[in-house]
């Protein structure tokens, strides 16, 4: 009699190939339960809230430190913007001690602590005003006028905006609830910037510009909002307080994003506007005309009125080579692309090239 796997060898490299696999399975099992041990002390834990309590107490006390180091974070701030460095304002960022009194507010709308509501409250206004009238003396003691590109990013929030303060109240509440990221902190201060808005505040009542302190205040006001709200629900989905007791003040937060919503949805808008605008521009520029063959095409800038949208262009080119018929048909072919009314303006830097004699 044949054996059966004596005449099929296939099956018999089947069942070889199988039992191997088995065996591996079984000393990677034996392994894992001879190394393991004990590893419950790698699971993460949250912070008891007895601890979370102290520590969010603490931050919320108007100590000389808070106001020590607020003051010169502003003092930075508002140096690095008018110097127009962005390294310099990442650096006011990180040492500014303003997220732990809006942090404190967040830990008490959801634990319903009225008591430490009020004591959070009056250290971030405090802090607030504290910022405001240090960047506003700075910004008078140093006497420059000019509104550089970092001043003029923080007057005009968006969505966007709104996005980025989102996830750092969510980060920023979360890192309190866990010390093993307690690290994280500063990165979650640089990405949620809350002293630089302030700032240029106080930079815009030194110009007395109203619309660039109101533009600020309303990133900062958005900024401020959205911490508390999502911290609030970090907190609520980890335990920490509760629903009933949170209500309240979830409902104003609500209201007041609702309201913001408007002109923040009203800039974003503008934004696509302007982005796209400017695209169409720079392509009808190089495709439709041969006005700037000869110039540097310097900037655009694109604002939207009420009727009709004004284009600047700053160029730079010889002169006379560029004159008012060019502008004139330069605005018709503006016009009928973009389908809307539009007031030109360029700006012609004459361009001079001197080249030295030889001795």
């Amino acid at each position: 009699m044949i054996p059966i796997f004596a005449a099929t060898p296939r099956y018999v490299t089947r069942f070889k190939y199988f039992l191997r696999i088995v065996t591996r399975q079984l000393h990677l099992k034996k392994l894992w339960e001879k190394d393991n041990g004990d590893w419950k002390w790698v699971k993460e834990k949250a912070t008891p809230i007895a601890s979370l309590n102290r520590t969010l107490w603490r931050l919320s006390v108007p100590t000389f430190s808070f106001h020590f180091m607020l003051v010169l974070s502003a003092i930075i701030s508002t140096l690095g913007l008018l110097a127009n460095s962005v390294a310099i304002i990442i650096g006011a960022m990180i040492i500014a001690p303003l997220m732990g009194p809006i942090i404190g507010m967040a830990y008490s709308v959801a634990m319903g602590n009225r008591k430490l509501l009020r004591r959070s409250s009056l250290t971030l206004f405090k802090g607030i005003i504290l910022t405001i009238v240090a960047s506003w003396l700075t910004a008078s003691i140093i006497g420059l006028e000019t509104v550089e590109s970092e001043i003029l990013s923080r007057t005009n929030p968006t969505l966007i905006d709104f996005g980025i303060a989102m996830a750092a109240g969510l980060a920023g509440a979360f890192t309190q609830t866990r010390r093993s990221i307690a690290d994280a902190i500063p990165g979650v201060a640089i990405a949620v910037a809350l002293v630089p808005p302030l700032s240029v505040i106080g930079i815009g009542l030194g110009l007395g510009e109203q619309e660039i302190a109101v533009g600020a205040f309303l990133l900062f006001l958005t900024n401020l909002i959205c911490i508390i709200f999502f911290g609030s629900l970090v907190f609520l989905f980890q335990s920490y307080g509760n629903l009933n007791r949170a209500k309240k003040g979830l409902a104003m937060s609500t209201a007041v994003m609702f309201a913001l919503g408007v002109p923040l949805t009203l800039s974003m808008r503008d934004l696509i506007l302007k982005k796209n605008v400017t695209s169409q521009i720079s392509n009808l520029i190089v495709e439709e005309t041969d006005i700037f063959k000869n110039a540097d095409v310097n900037f655009i800038t694109v604002t939207p009125r009420n009727k009709f949208l004004q284009i600047k262009i700053e160029v730079a080119a010889p002169l006379d080579s560029i004159s008012q018929v060019d502008i004139d048909r330069l605005r018709r072919i503006l016009a009928e692309n973009i389908n809307q009314p539009i007031d030109l303006r360029v700006e012609v830097i004459p361009l001079r090239v001197i080249k030295s004699h030889q001795d």
